[in-house]
């Protein structure tokens, strides 16, 4: 397997969706994980004869966890949480890193208070050296930009909040 064949395989995975994808052939063993924790995917390639590795024995806790009561957290979220019930997210289709501009030296696409038609580009996200317009797929006024430009977005991640009223 070369290494256009692997690029291609994450570039697959990254689209479908996928958490983690095992392939193991006679003598290469492939391993691409993609997760909410993580900010990228990482991909693990061994050109050795497949073996398993032993189990790893869990590690023990030295001293019970209290359990703290989830009270005070719930009365601190409940005004945002509600404002925020009526809008509608713009979530990432991929991964890969947010822009606001098609280039450095261009405006953004959308600021806050800025109206928005389905199919209008609201940002770029650039995945494997490739830039992908991303579109709105509602109408609506922005009210909100949740991430910074030129920072690493995961698969799903929200974006923006849009009124849609």
């Amino acid at each position: 397997m070369d290494i256009k064949e692997i690029q291609n395989l994450i570039k697959f995975v990254a689209k479908s969706g996928a958490s983690e994808v095992k392939l193991e052939m006679e003598d290469v063993k492939i391993t691409i994980k993609t997760g909410r924790d993580d900010a990228e995917t990482t991909t693990i390639v061994q050109q050795v004869p497949v073996a398993q590795a032993p189990a790893m024995p869990a590690p023990i806790s030295a001293a019970p966890v209290a359990a703290v009561p989830a009270a005070p957290v719930a009365d601190a979220t409940p005004a945002a949480s509600s404002d925020e019930l009526k809008y509608i997210e713009i979530k990432s289709p991929m991964i890969g890193t947010f822009y606001r501009k098609p280039s450095p030296d261009k405006p953004v696409f959308v600021e806050v208070g800025t109206s928005i038609s389905e199919g209008d580009v609201v940002c770029v996200v650039e995945a494997m050296k490739l830039f992908n317009e991303i579109e709105s797929e509602v109408s609506g006024k922005i009210v909100k930009i949740l991430v910074d430009d030129a920072s690493p977005i995961e698969y799903d991640q929200p974006l923006f909040l849009v009124d849609p009223s």
